[in-house]
């Protein structure tokens, strides 16, 4: 035992006190995951939000490992005051150089968890980015695309940017763009159109859906079909309609017209 206690060349601490700090982290990890693990089951037992539990829980095992890796420190003999002083030192110099952005996106984190212009699970478009809400963590913001690609965009930019929520309402509108010839009956073609609207299971009665004339643009009268659905539906109704109003028109005779251009030439 004696070997343990000797000092290790270079480093000024002994091997027992390598040991238990190894020790100390080993089981300091292993507690921290016990001790937010039980916080997250707690939490969730109450009415809290999903999104501030997670916030709630990423913050407090940020807290543990630091409190954990400080332990460390003092087991290899090192006074924790110095190390403290040191990061102090350290953060003091970090904000001097105006990098102050690790505080910021700490509290834009706070601001997001407790308003909560997001959740986990809503599909949301912020700082330009698309996706479903993944996590909220103390510094920055995860987005899951449709085609599974993570995204992480720092709080500060979440908070301090334009939020677009698609799924937050229980109910959204459908709007279809069509285009039909001049000349065109134009009171069948809606007719038609709101029948299609009508006899799809997902589109609501209430609100009624409509049919309204958009444009009369250059080559085309344009229609838009509006029809109200459950926003889980959304994506369903909308291809649904899209293609129904093109085959429904195609076999009713009505011309979907595309861009034309006449060139007329003359001979001098």
């Amino acid at each position: 035992m004696g070997g343990l206690n000797e000092p290790l060349p270079y480093v000024g601490f002994t091997a027992m006190q390598l040991i238990t700090a190894v020790a100390v982290l080993v089981v300091g990890w292993i507690a921290v995951k016990v001790v937010v693990a039980s916080f997250k089951r707690g939490l969730k037992k109450t009415n809290l939000p999903e999104l501030v539990v997670e916030f709630l829980s990423r913050f407090l095992s940020a807290l543990l490992y630091v409190a954990v890796l400080l332990l460390a420190i003092r087991a290899l003999g090192i006074g924790v005051g110095s190390v403290v002083l040191g990061l102090s030192a350290v953060i003091g110099l970090i904000l001097g150089f105006g990098l102050q952005d690790t505080l910021t996106n700490l509290a834009a984190g706070v601001w997001i968890a407790a308003l909560r212009p997001i959740d986990i699970g809503e599909v949301v478009e912020v700082a330009g980015k698309t996706g479903k809400v993944k996590a909220v963590g103390i510094m920055s913001t995860e987005l899951l695309t449709p085609d599974n690609v993570l995204i992480t965009v720092p709080n500060k930019l979440v908070w301090g940017s334009v939020i677009t929520n698609y799924t937050r309402m229980p109910t959204r509108r459908v709007s279809v763009d069509v285009g039909v010839a001049y000349g065109t009956d134009l009171d069948r073609a809606i007719k038609l159109a709101m029948d299609l609207m009508k006899s799809h299971p997902k589109v609501l009665d209430d609100p009624e859906p409509s049919v309204v004339i958009t444009a009369l643009a250059d080559s085309s009268i344009n229609l838009q079909l509006r029809a109200w659905t459950k926003t889980e539906y959304y994506g369903t109704v909308k291809g649904d309609l899209t293609r129904g109003i093109y085959e429904l028109y195609t076999k009713e005779g009505i011309e979907i017209p595309f861009p034309q251009l006449d060139v007329h030439l003359r001979n001098e």
